[in-house]
């Protein structure tokens, strides 16, 4: 498919994508509490597989750089696994804020990994973005919630996920990277499914079955999202994620974020616009 500039359709994408997250969170929180959590996950990736098989359509899939790959594709599936683990125990909003860390940490990683150069404004923000995360998590207080760190450790993961990509961008089509993130991720899953397996009643089935639409649509939408619009118009819309999951996660769950997670969800916003508009001048 071309690339077109249609900004606007872009930006349409990119909120219909994270309502579609949120939605797939909020799923995710609520099948947490009855079925193990590589159980639901393990079925979304199947899912997930079957879609970049039929995206691939008969076109090669060896990689040219299989180590990369497989470095990814452990990335994004730790990251998926360890986020449900955060967020079963912590609010939606607190777990959303925390996975916000990600483009902080790519910033910090990009130096050893990419070598690239970061100036003094980026890592002010860096900094403000890690005095949010504190802000949420406020450890060593009795708010402190020790599921926060598997959040920490969720974006982490998903970070390296996303410097990878990077690197793959002009080594493998797109399509072959998704392949192998499905195909890696399902089968790490299919090892881990017998250490912790309950048959789901039908509901839970079709709660799963649902969860792995929407997570796969959402993704979709996303890669056709950045096709009409540049990585820096679309990124502060990536934000009101916060605003669905917040509204899911008290409908659902009654959960109201305290105001320590609003002021905190505000400063790693802050910090995150204004990584993104750096990395614009920069690219300029």
């Amino acid at each position: 498919m071309a690339q077109t500039e249609d900004p606007i359709r872009g930006i349409a994408l990119v909120v219909g994508a994270t309502v579609l997250f949120a939605v797939a969170d909020t799923t995710s929180k609520f099948l947490a509490g009855s079925l193990p959590i590589t159980e639901f996950i393990w079925f979304r990736y199947v899912l997930f597989l079957l879609m970049a098989v039929a995206m691939t359509r008969g076109r090669p899939i060896r990689s040219r750089r299989p180590g990369l790959q497989v470095t990814r594709g452990l990335g994004v599936v730790g990251s998926s696994v360890l986020f449900v683990y955060g967020i079963r125990q912590m609010t939606m909003a607190q777990a959303t804020t925390i996975s916000f860390l990600s483009p902080l940490l790519i910033t910090v990683l990009s130096i050893p990994l990419l070598k690239e150069v970061v100036g003094v404004r980026r890592w002010g923000a860096v900094l403000a973005g890690m005095l949010g995360m504190l802000i949420v998590v406020r450890p060593g207080t009795g708010g402190f919630q020790p599921a926060a760190l598997f959040g920490v450790a969720s974006s982490f993961c998903w970070a390296i996920a996303l410097i990878i990509t990077r690197k793959m961008a002009a080594i493998d089509p797109p399509q072959t990277t998704i392949l192998w993130s499905a195909g890696i991720g399902a089968g790490v899953l299919s090892l881990m499914l017998p250490l912790a397996f309950t048959w789901p009643t039908l509901p839970q089935v079709w709660l799963m079955l649902m969860l792995g639409v929407l997570a796969s649509v959402g993704q979709w939408m996303v890669v056709l999202a950045h096709r009409h619009a540049g990585a820096s118009l679309l990124a502060p819309f990536t934000y009101t994620q916060l605003i669905w999951v917040s509204i899911a996660g008290y409908l659902v769950f009654a959960n109201v974020p305290d105001r320590w997670t609003l002021v905190g969800a505000g400063i790693i916003v802050a910090s995150g616009l204004y990584t993104a508009h750096r990395e614009r001048v920069r690219r300029r």
